[in-house]
C-alpha cells in the first residue's frame, strides 16, 4: 500500500498533465485497502519483524559454496554474488525448475537476489538453499 502526499499546488499540477497522474489501479480499493490493514495487524501482533535477523543470519550461514563470492543481505532481502557470471542464468533455471524462485539484477551480471517472504520458516530456508547448494554442485 502507498500514499501519495504533498502540498495542495503540487497535486493540482496532477489534475491535468496527466489527468488523475497520482493515481494507480490498485490504490483506494475496498480489498486492498483491507489486505493492507490485515497485513499490519499479522506484522504488528504476531512478531514477525523480530525474528527476520535470525532468518537472515541463517541464510547468511547456510549459503557457503566454492561458486559463491559474497553474501549481502538487509534483512530478508539478499545478494548473492557468484565467482563468474557465466553461472548465474544456469543457476536461476535450475532453482526455478526444483521449485526455488530467485531472480538476477539488472545493473548486476554476477549476484543473483533472494527475497523470500518474511514468514519463511527455519525448514523452508533450510530446503531452498539445500536446493541452491545443489544446482551449484552440478555448475562444477
Amino acid at each position: 500500500i502507498g500514499a501519495f502526499v504533498a502540498k495542495r499546488e503540487v497535486m493540482q499540477a496532477f489534475t491535468q498533465n496527466p489527468m488523475l497522474g497520482h493515481i494507480t489501479t490498485f490504490g483506494g480499493h475496498p480489498v486492498c485497502t483491507a489486505a493492507a490493514l490485515a497485513m499490519l495487524q499479522v506484522i504488528t501482533t504476531e512478531d514477525i519483524v523480530c525474528k527476520v535477523s535470525y532468518k537472515e543470519q541463517l541464510f547468511r550461514e547456510l549459503l557457503v559454496h566454492p561458486l559463491i563470492r559474497e553474501v549481502r543481505s538487509s534483512g530478508l532481502l539478499m545478494a548473492v554474488e557468484l565467482t563468474d557470471k557465466k553461472l548465474l542464468m544456469p543457476l536461476i533455471d535450475g532453482a526455478i525448475r526444483r521449485g526455488v524462485l530467485i531472480d538476477y539484477f539488472l545493473f548486476n551480471d554476477n549476484s543473483f537476489r533472494i527475497a523470500p517472504p518474511l514468514i519463511i520458516e527455519k525448514e523452508g530456508i533450510h530446503e531452498g538453499v539445500q536446493i541452491l547448494i545443489s544446482v551449484l554442485d552440478s555448475l562444477i
